[in-house]
Protein backbone atom coordinates (compact mmCIF):
# COMPACT_ATOMS: atom_id res chain seq x y z
CA UNK A 1 0.00 0.00 0.00
CA UNK A 2 2.96 2.78 1.33
CA UNK A 3 4.60 1.59 -2.44
CA UNK A 4 1.59 2.23 -3.86
CA UNK A 5 1.00 5.62 -3.25
CA UNK A 6 4.62 6.56 -2.88
CA UNK A 7 5.02 5.34 -6.84
CA UNK A 8 1.81 8.15 -7.57
CA UNK A 9 3.29 10.74 -5.34
CA UNK A 10 6.42 10.40 -7.50
CA UNK A 11 5.20 10.47 -11.06
CA UNK A 12 3.20 13.28 -9.80
CA UNK A 13 5.55 15.56 -8.35
CA UNK A 14 8.71 14.67 -10.59
CA UNK A 15 10.32 17.55 -12.64
CA UNK A 16 13.25 18.02 -14.91
CA UNK A 17 16.03 19.36 -12.55
CA UNK A 18 14.51 16.63 -9.64
CA UNK A 19 14.04 19.74 -7.20
CA UNK A 20 11.01 19.98 -4.96
CA UNK A 21 9.76 22.54 -2.77
CA UNK A 22 10.79 20.89 0.01
CA UNK A 23 14.62 21.68 0.95
CA UNK A 24 16.73 18.55 0.89
CA UNK A 25 13.99 16.40 -0.86
CA UNK A 26 14.28 14.96 -4.43
CA UNK A 27 12.38 12.90 -6.89
CA UNK A 28 14.16 11.00 -10.01
CA UNK A 29 12.39 9.26 -12.73
CA UNK A 30 14.10 7.88 -15.49
CA UNK A 31 12.04 6.52 -18.41
CA UNK A 32 15.35 4.05 -19.97
CA UNK A 33 18.05 2.11 -18.68
CA UNK A 34 21.52 4.13 -19.96
CA UNK A 35 24.44 2.75 -19.79
CA UNK A 36 26.44 3.04 -16.55
CA UNK A 37 27.59 6.50 -15.62
CA UNK A 38 30.36 7.86 -12.99
CA UNK A 39 28.65 10.47 -10.56
CA UNK A 40 29.19 11.25 -7.18
CA UNK A 41 27.29 9.89 -4.36
CA UNK A 42 26.48 12.75 -2.13
CA UNK A 43 25.21 11.78 1.13
CA UNK A 44 21.95 10.90 0.77
CA UNK A 45 19.04 8.20 1.59
CA UNK A 46 17.74 7.08 -1.71
CA UNK A 47 14.52 4.72 -1.93
CA UNK A 48 13.55 3.01 -4.59
CA UNK A 49 9.60 2.80 -5.59
CA UNK A 50 9.61 1.37 -8.85
CA UNK A 51 12.38 0.15 -11.57
CA UNK A 52 16.32 -1.12 -10.04
CA UNK A 53 19.53 0.65 -10.07
CA UNK A 54 23.21 -1.27 -10.19
CA UNK A 55 25.86 0.87 -8.07
CA UNK A 56 29.46 0.29 -8.12
CA UNK A 57 31.93 1.49 -5.50
CA UNK A 58 35.55 0.62 -6.49
CA UNK A 59 35.05 -3.35 -6.25
CA UNK A 60 31.78 -3.37 -4.01
CA UNK A 61 28.75 -3.67 -6.18
CA UNK A 62 24.72 -2.88 -4.70
CA UNK A 63 21.91 -3.82 -6.33
CA UNK A 64 18.66 -2.03 -4.98
CA UNK A 65 14.71 -2.31 -6.45
CA UNK A 66 11.44 -1.27 -5.62
CA UNK A 67 10.91 -1.05 -1.47
CA UNK A 68 14.67 -0.92 -0.98
CA UNK A 69 16.96 2.32 0.24
CA UNK A 70 20.39 3.18 -0.01
CA UNK A 71 22.45 5.05 2.18
CA UNK A 72 25.38 7.21 1.28
CA UNK A 73 27.20 9.00 4.25
CA UNK A 74 30.63 9.42 2.03
CA UNK A 75 30.44 11.58 -0.68
CA UNK A 76 31.97 9.34 -2.48
CA UNK A 77 32.59 8.21 -6.58
CA UNK A 78 30.27 5.25 -7.73
CA UNK A 79 29.40 4.36 -10.98
CA UNK A 80 25.15 3.57 -11.81
CA UNK A 81 23.26 2.20 -14.14
CA UNK A 82 19.69 1.46 -13.66
CA UNK A 83 18.26 -2.02 -14.88
CA UNK A 84 14.64 -1.72 -14.88
CA UNK A 85 12.94 1.37 -16.54
CA UNK A 86 11.27 1.82 -19.43
CA UNK A 87 8.39 4.61 -20.92
CA UNK A 88 5.64 2.24 -19.73
CA UNK A 89 7.37 1.66 -16.07
CA UNK A 90 9.82 4.47 -15.41
CA UNK A 91 12.22 4.05 -12.54
CA UNK A 92 10.58 6.40 -9.60
CA UNK A 93 13.15 7.43 -6.48
CA UNK A 94 12.73 9.36 -3.53
CA UNK A 95 16.36 11.03 -2.14
CA UNK A 96 16.71 13.11 1.13
CA UNK A 97 19.91 15.07 1.40
CA UNK A 98 21.54 13.64 5.08
CA UNK A 99 22.99 16.80 6.83
CA UNK A 100 25.46 15.74 10.14
CA UNK A 101 24.15 18.61 11.89
CA UNK A 102 20.55 17.27 11.69
CA UNK A 103 22.40 13.44 12.61
CA UNK A 104 24.57 15.20 15.79
CA UNK A 105 21.42 16.46 17.42
CA UNK A 106 19.09 13.48 17.26
CA UNK A 107 22.22 11.83 19.03
CA UNK A 108 22.33 14.05 21.62
CA UNK A 109 18.35 13.96 22.25
CA UNK A 110 18.35 10.14 22.44
CA UNK A 111 17.88 8.06 25.62
CA UNK A 112 19.66 5.96 27.03
CA UNK A 113 19.67 2.71 25.56
CA UNK A 114 17.33 3.90 22.56
CA UNK A 115 20.43 3.83 20.21
CA UNK A 116 21.60 0.21 19.14
CA UNK A 117 25.51 -0.46 19.73
CA UNK A 118 28.14 -0.08 16.93
CA UNK A 119 30.76 -2.49 16.48
CA UNK A 120 34.07 -1.83 15.73
CA UNK A 121 35.60 -0.51 13.06
CA UNK A 122 34.68 2.22 10.36
CA UNK A 123 31.30 0.88 8.44
CA UNK A 124 31.36 1.10 4.84
CA UNK A 125 30.31 4.57 3.29
CA UNK A 126 27.15 3.08 1.35
CA UNK A 127 24.19 0.14 2.38
CA UNK A 128 21.09 -0.88 1.42
CA UNK A 129 18.47 -2.18 3.05
CA UNK A 130 14.77 -3.47 2.65
CA UNK A 131 13.01 -0.11 3.91
CA UNK A 132 10.53 -0.82 6.78
CA UNK A 133 6.94 0.13 6.90
CA UNK A 134 7.40 2.25 9.35
CA UNK A 135 10.27 4.41 6.71
CA UNK A 136 8.13 4.65 3.83
CA UNK A 137 4.84 5.54 5.77
CA UNK A 138 7.08 8.59 6.59
CA UNK A 139 8.19 9.22 3.26
CA UNK A 140 4.66 8.89 1.90
CA UNK A 141 3.45 11.60 4.69
CA UNK A 142 6.01 14.12 3.42
CA UNK A 143 5.50 13.84 -0.27
CA UNK A 144 2.20 14.64 0.52
CA UNK A 145 2.73 17.74 1.95
CA UNK A 146 3.85 18.27 -1.77
CA UNK A 147 0.40 19.34 -2.05
CA UNK A 148 -0.24 21.08 1.71
CA UNK A 149 1.75 24.32 0.56
CA UNK A 150 -0.11 25.74 4.36
CA UNK A 151 1.40 23.21 6.45
CA UNK A 152 4.71 22.31 4.48
CA UNK A 153 6.74 24.84 6.55
CA UNK A 154 5.99 23.21 9.68
CA UNK A 155 5.18 19.92 9.50
CA UNK A 156 8.11 19.00 6.67
CA UNK A 157 11.37 19.17 8.74
CA UNK A 158 9.15 17.14 11.26
CA UNK A 159 8.31 14.41 9.19
CA UNK A 160 12.05 14.30 7.84
CA UNK A 161 13.62 14.31 11.64
CA UNK A 162 11.48 10.74 11.69
CA UNK A 163 12.92 9.46 8.38
CA UNK A 164 16.27 10.35 10.38
CA UNK A 165 15.30 8.87 13.08
CA UNK A 166 14.07 6.05 11.66
CA UNK A 167 17.91 5.24 9.90
CA UNK A 168 19.78 5.95 12.84
CA UNK A 169 17.66 3.19 14.67
CA UNK A 170 17.67 0.95 11.31
CA UNK A 171 19.81 -1.64 9.92
CA UNK A 172 22.33 0.31 8.62
CA UNK A 173 21.96 2.86 11.33
CA UNK A 174 25.76 2.55 12.21
CA UNK A 175 26.51 4.04 8.98
CA UNK A 176 24.14 6.83 9.52
CA UNK A 177 25.27 7.71 12.84
CA UNK A 178 28.87 7.92 12.11
CA UNK A 179 27.99 10.56 9.83
CA UNK A 180 26.84 12.98 13.10
CA UNK A 181 29.89 11.46 15.18
CA UNK A 182 33.03 13.83 15.01
CA UNK A 183 35.24 11.32 16.74
CA UNK A 184 33.93 8.62 14.29
CA UNK A 185 36.34 6.32 12.18
CA UNK A 186 34.12 7.60 9.20
CA UNK A 187 34.30 11.21 10.07
CA UNK A 188 38.26 10.91 10.03
CA UNK A 189 38.47 9.16 6.47
CA UNK A 190 35.90 11.97 5.56
CA UNK A 191 38.62 15.10 6.53
CA UNK A 192 41.05 12.53 4.03
CA UNK A 193 37.97 12.50 1.60
CA UNK A 194 37.40 15.92 1.84
CA UNK A 195 40.91 16.68 1.08
CA UNK A 196 41.66 14.46 -2.18
CA UNK A 197 38.46 16.12 -3.87
CA UNK A 198 39.34 19.63 -3.22
CA UNK A 199 43.46 18.90 -4.23
CA UNK A 200 42.82 16.26 -6.67
CA UNK A 201 45.08 17.17 -9.30
CA UNK A 202 47.48 17.80 -6.30
CA UNK A 203 50.41 14.17 -5.67
CA UNK A 204 50.01 13.19 -2.14
CA UNK A 205 51.65 10.80 0.63
CA UNK A 206 49.58 8.87 2.60
CA UNK A 207 51.51 9.64 5.87
CA UNK A 208 50.54 13.39 5.45
CA UNK A 209 46.68 12.00 5.05
CA UNK A 210 47.06 9.81 7.59
CA UNK A 211 48.12 12.37 10.33
CA UNK A 212 45.18 14.79 8.86
CA UNK A 213 42.55 11.57 9.83
CA UNK A 214 44.46 11.63 12.94
CA UNK A 215 45.25 8.13 12.41
CA UNK A 216 48.05 6.03 12.29
CA UNK A 217 48.88 4.74 8.39
CA UNK A 218 47.63 1.28 8.59
CA UNK A 219 44.81 2.33 10.57
CA UNK A 220 43.98 4.70 8.28
CA UNK A 221 44.51 2.31 5.47
CA UNK A 222 42.38 0.44 6.71
CA UNK A 223 39.73 2.89 7.65
CA UNK A 224 39.71 4.06 4.11
CA UNK A 225 39.31 1.04 2.07
CA UNK A 226 36.14 0.08 4.61
CA UNK A 227 34.93 3.11 4.17
CA UNK A 228 35.13 3.85 0.30
CA UNK A 229 36.00 0.51 -0.95
CA UNK A 230 39.55 2.02 -2.77
CA UNK A 231 43.00 2.86 -1.79
CA UNK A 232 43.69 6.79 -1.15
CA UNK A 233 45.77 6.77 -4.41
CA UNK A 234 42.10 4.51 -6.45
CA UNK A 235 39.94 7.26 -4.86
CA UNK A 236 41.91 10.23 -6.54
CA UNK A 237 41.93 8.83 -10.14
CA UNK A 238 38.52 8.47 -9.78
CA UNK A 239 38.02 11.85 -9.05
CA UNK A 240 40.63 13.31 -11.62
CA UNK A 241 38.71 11.45 -14.27
CA UNK A 242 35.59 12.36 -13.36
CA UNK A 243 36.20 15.86 -12.98
CA UNK A 244 38.38 15.81 -16.64
CA UNK A 245 35.03 14.63 -17.94
CA UNK A 246 33.32 17.46 -17.18
CA UNK A 247 35.95 19.65 -17.66
CA UNK A 248 35.93 18.09 -21.74
CA UNK A 249 32.00 18.60 -21.60
CA UNK A 250 33.05 22.31 -22.40
CA UNK A 251 36.47 21.77 -23.51
CA UNK A 252 36.42 18.89 -25.85
CA UNK A 253 39.03 20.52 -28.13
CA UNK A 254 41.89 20.49 -24.95
CA UNK A 255 42.24 16.83 -24.23
CA UNK A 256 46.00 17.49 -23.00
CA UNK A 257 45.05 20.68 -21.28
CA UNK A 258 42.25 19.00 -19.27
CA UNK A 259 44.53 15.82 -18.64
CA UNK A 260 47.09 18.16 -16.92
CA UNK A 261 44.61 20.26 -15.07
CA UNK A 262 43.53 16.93 -13.30
CA UNK A 263 46.64 16.42 -12.49
CA UNK A 264 48.13 14.33 -15.26
CA UNK A 265 51.68 15.24 -16.94
CA UNK A 266 51.69 12.49 -19.18
CA UNK A 267 49.17 12.55 -21.69
CA UNK A 268 49.20 9.19 -23.11
CA UNK A 269 48.45 7.70 -19.13
CA UNK A 270 45.47 10.25 -19.18
CA UNK A 271 44.04 8.74 -22.04
CA UNK A 272 44.55 5.26 -21.39
CA UNK A 273 43.33 5.64 -18.23
CA UNK A 274 40.67 7.74 -19.35
CA UNK A 275 39.49 5.26 -21.57
CA UNK A 276 39.69 1.96 -19.15
CA UNK A 277 37.11 4.23 -16.68
CA UNK A 278 34.61 5.56 -19.39
CA UNK A 279 35.00 3.30 -22.48
CA UNK A 280 35.69 6.02 -25.36
CA UNK A 281 39.30 7.83 -25.50
CA UNK A 282 38.59 11.46 -24.83
CA UNK A 283 38.03 13.27 -27.35
CA UNK A 284 35.08 10.65 -28.65
CA UNK A 285 33.52 10.77 -25.16
CA UNK A 286 33.70 14.28 -25.06
CA UNK A 287 31.67 15.05 -28.59
CA UNK A 288 29.46 12.45 -27.33
CA UNK A 289 28.96 14.43 -24.19
CA UNK A 290 27.88 17.45 -25.85
CA UNK A 291 25.22 15.73 -27.78
CA UNK A 292 23.86 13.91 -24.24
CA UNK A 293 21.71 16.36 -22.21
CA UNK A 294 21.66 14.30 -18.76
CA UNK A 295 19.36 14.21 -15.56
CA UNK A 296 21.87 14.78 -12.36
CA UNK A 297 23.67 12.21 -11.39
CA UNK A 298 24.05 9.85 -8.25
CA UNK A 299 22.92 7.07 -6.05
CA UNK A 300 19.15 8.13 -6.68
CA UNK A 301 19.61 9.00 -10.71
Amino acid sequence: MHLEELRALLARHARPDWTTAIDGVLISKVDRADPPEPSMSGTVLAVIAQGAKHLALGDRVYEYGAGQYLVASVDLPVTGQFTQADSDEPALGFGLTLEPSAVAELLLQAGPGDIPRAGTGAPPGIAVSDAPPAMLDAVVRLLRLLDEPRDRAVLAPLVKREILWRLITGEQGATVRQLGLADSGLSHVSRAVRWIREHYAEPFRVEDLARLSGMSVSAFYRNFQAVTAMSPIQFQKQIRLQEARLLLATHPGDVTGVGHRVGYDNPSQFSREYRRQFGEPPSRDAARLRKTARAPAGVLA
